[in-house]
Formats: C-alpha cells, structure tokens, sequence
C-alpha cells in the first residue's frame, strides 16, 4: 500500500506556509497564515512562541488535515527562521521572546567581546564562520548581561523547528545545520557541539542532542494530538532552518549548486564538498549526513519592497509592472540597501540604507526599482565572495513572481537563474525531508521540475556594471555617517523608551 501524504510546515519572518503533498511530489493543499514581528528597539526583532510558532502551526495543520480528509499522513517536517535564540527553562517552557537571526542587531558589543576573547582566526577555523549578527552566542552573551535573571533561569536552548519538535513529540534536539549557525558553540571539522565554548556563553544551559534534517526526531505525542489533531505516533523529523529546507525543496544538493531565495531577506547557500570557509560569509553544515553549504545573507531585501509599499500604497502586482517599464539605472537611483544593517559579505550591524541621487522628477516606481536593483547588486557582491558563479544558480522564494526581480537580478549578475515549478519551498522541502526520513527514496527532479530558465540581457548587463562599480563604492563613502546616524537612533530609541 503506498504511503499516505506527507506534511511540511514552515515559520518564517513573516508568515507560516504549509503543505500537504503526495510520495509522488505532488502538492494536495497548501495553507498560509501571516503573523506579527515585534521590533521592541531598533536593530531588535522578536517573535513569541507561543502565539506565532505555535499557533500558526496547530493553524496550518488542521486546515491541511481537513483537506486531507481520511487519507493518515505518513511524515511531518518543520522548518523555521535561524539561527535563534529562545532560552526556555529545564521543561523547555520559553522564558521570553525568541531574539531573531542576524536582522536582530542588539549583539554588536558581544560580537566584538567574543572575539577578542577566542580569536577570530580560531573562531574561523574551527566554527566556519566569524562572529556577526547571524551567530547565536553572543546573543546568549548578550542576554546574560542584559537580562540575568531571564540567563539565571535558562536551561534549555531553542529554535523555531526544535521547539516545535519539543511541543510535538517530548525530543529536545537539534539538527546539525541549525547548530553549525551557533557560532561560537558548535565545532564545524568534528561534527559536534564545541562544549567548552558553548559553556562559556551559555553557562548552565543543557544542549540539545544533535541529529539531521533527514532523521526522525520522535512521534507524536498523545498530548500533541490533542492540540493539533495530527495522528498519535506520526514520525516527526528533526527539522532544520528553513532556507536549507528551501535549498533541498530546490534540488541544490550537488557541490557547485547554488540557491537564491528571494524573500523577506536574501539568502544564499552554495553546496560545498567540505568544509569551506569564507571571510564574511557562513560555512555550515548541510541539511543531509555529512553535508557542508556556504551561505551568504543580506539583512534587507524584500522587507524594503514591503516598506515602500506601505509608504506609497497600492499592491505588489501594481509597483512591480511599474517598477518594470522603468529602465535600468532607475533613471540614475542608487539605493544601498542596508535597511537593518548588513550581514554579508560586509558583516555591519550599523550600516544604513542610503538613496543616491533623488531628484524630485523620481517618482515611486524608479524608487521601487532602486530598491529591486540595490538588493541586486547585492547579490552579486555575495557571489563574488563565494568565487563566483558555479553550477547551477537557483531561484526560489515569492519575489520570483511577475520575474522582473529575477531578470534585474540575472542582468546585473550575468548569470542565468533556473526557476522551478515551486518556487515558495521551505515548507515543500519539509515534506520531501519527511519523505527522506520515513524511508522513501523521492526523486527530487521529478518533484520539482524546472520551469523556466532566466537569461541575462547583455545590454542591461552593461549599464549595470557601470552601477555595479559605484555601488561597490557608496558603502565606503558613507560608512562613517551612516555609523553616526545609527547612533544617533540608539540614542533616540533609549530616551523614548
């Protein structure tokens, strides 16, 4: 009898997405649910477990378990936004807010502390990455001289996937992935937890077990099927950050392969043989036994584009067709797009978006397009880090829709991008996780297929190495008034407080 369906669930920045989908890679029903980010401060953002993560997930499932009807499924996956930090007491009750990945800034003191205490040469060699706004430490060095008695209580150290894990199925665990971005604690050469380093920034706290994206974590408890109402015993896989679920729903798994996930934030992950670091970029491990990945991520992206929407009104659908007759060079805009700071290749918590060139002939779709353009540039200044193009660049992620992002993006990096037919798939890449860890053997082309394959046009291309160069340049340039000015918000952020 062929295995019944299998569930994915994501937690992202800004919404949950989940899936139902058949052993055969077909997607049965999909269900989405958007939730609220809370920036308490500047350069700070928050998420509740309970009322996010846990309600957007009973949420999905129970709209995907009625669509499912009387077909049981087989396999549940759980992927979320990481690294990040959610102390929780020694039943794994949160004991405040999550602190988000590397948008969340607060750390900038930590970062630099940690590093002149390990070395940041040691701290490459043996975690992969230095230390930045992505790492996870210093966000528990940070807590633990900010918020002591919240540390004091700490006895467990959460995600978004493993929480989720722990409320469905009792397992307190952690896949490697997800581990390798807690720099300093996990040593990325051994495959294990750096326990003296780990100690040292997370005194007192127990570390989860470590097991991979592909294995089962646990079943499902009966307490959990009460909440939810998914099946007593379904097999639960250990779950991972959801941009790797995102890689694997895509087929990048081949060294060379690289994704681009269009989204909140962009992000890079370029499959790598072995361990492989970068300076300014992120090697981790991979989200199958043994993998490695090199990963780049820019702080802002589509949160600019969701910005401006709400500064100018209208629908996506609307700015992008304007934002596409426009032609390239947004008739001399130049947008750096540090909107939150930035985390590769330059790892700045204090850098600032910057709009050069604003005349009052500008209207919102050249802005609109400066902003599609910056966030391209962008983009090329990570693949130049990780040596440029190789094997094949996919895109995924919702900013692929309408494609006039995606052709900007091509132009200015004189890459093709091959768009497959799901393109939203961190939740998808949880199913076939799922699929992977109950004993199936899917075959991920077959899953999901191509679709379509973007070209660079060589004459845009050309105008876009002009700009390309100065942007390159405008980050220096401003570096120091930009510095001042994030200052100068610290500052009015404290007084209003």
């Amino acid at each position: 009898m062929q295995p019944g369906p299998l569930l994915g669930i994501d937690i992202g920045t800004a919404s949950a997405k989940g899936v139902l989908v058949g052993v055969d890679g077909t997607v049965l029903a999909r269900a989405s649910r958007p939730h609220p980010t809370s920036r308490p401060r500047p350069g700070w953002f928050e998420h509740d477990a309970e009322t996010v993560w846990w309600a957007g997930f009973t949420t999905l499932v129970r709209e995907l378990l009625t669509a499912a009807g009387d077909r049981r499924p087989a396999g549940l996956a759980v992927s979320g936004i990481g690294p990040v930090l959610l102390p929780a007491d020694e039943d794994g009750r949160p004991l405040r807010p999550a602190i988000l990945y590397g948008v969340d800034t607060r750390a900038g003191a930590e970062i630099a502390e940690l590093t002149a205490e390990l070395g940041e040469q040691s701290i490459v060699e043996r975690c992969g990455s230095a230390l930045s706004s992505q790492a996870a430490g210093p966000k528990w060095r940070w807590l633990h001289r900010h918020e002591p008695a919240v540390a004091a209580r700490a006895r467990r150290f959460l995600m978004a996937s493993s929480y989720l894990v722990q409320r469905l199925t009792g397992e307190y665990v952690l896949d490697h992935h997800s581990a390798s971005q807690c720099d300093p604690m996990y040593d990325l050469r051994a495959g294990d937890w750096a326990a003296d380093w780990a100690a040292l920034v997370a005194p007192g706290v127990t570390l989860p077990r470590l097991a991979w994206p592909s294995e089962v974590a646990g079943s499902v408890t009966a307490e959990a099927a009460v909440q939810t109402g998914l099946p007593v015993g379904l097999p639960v896989t250990c779950g991972t950050v959801d941009a790797w679920a995102e890689a694997a729903s895509a087929g990048v798994r081949e060294p060379g392969d690289t994704m681009l996930m269009y989204g909140s934030t962009m992000f890079l992950i370029r499959q790598t043989a072995g361990p492989r670091p970068v300076p300014g970029l992120w090697a981790t491990r991979g989200v199958f036994p043994g993998s490695h990945s090199l990963a780049a991520g820019m702080a802002t992206s589509g949160a600019i584009t969701d910005w401006l929407r709400e500064l100018f009104g209208g629908d996506f659908a609307q700015l992008v067709a304007e934002a596409g007759k426009v032609p390239a060079g947004s008739r001399g805009l130049l947008m750096l797009p540090y909107f939150a700071g930035e985390r590769t290749p330059v790892p700045d918590p204090a850098a600032r978006g910057v709009l050069a060139g604003l005349t009052i002939g500008h209207g919102r779709a050249e802005l609109y397009r400066a902003a599609l353009e910056g966030t391209a540039y962008g983009v090329r200044h990570n693949l130049a880090a990780m040596g440029g193009p190789a094997g094949r660049l996919v895109a995924v992620g919702g900013g692929t829709q309408g494609r006039v992002w995606t052709g900007i993006v091509s132009d200015v990096t004189r890459t093709d991008q091959q768009v497959p037919t799901e393109t939203i798939g961190a939740a998808f890449g949880d199913a076939l996780l799922a699929a992977f860890a109950i004993g199936l053997d899917p075959d991920i082309e077959a899953w999901n297929p191509v679709a379509e394959v973007v070209r660079p046009d060589p004459a845009r291309a050309d105008t876009y190495d002009e700009f390309y160069t100065r942007y390159r340049a405008l980050y220096p340039a401003t570096v120091d008034i930009a510095h001042f000015l994030a200052a100068q918000q610290e500052l009015a952020a404290d007084r209003e407080r």
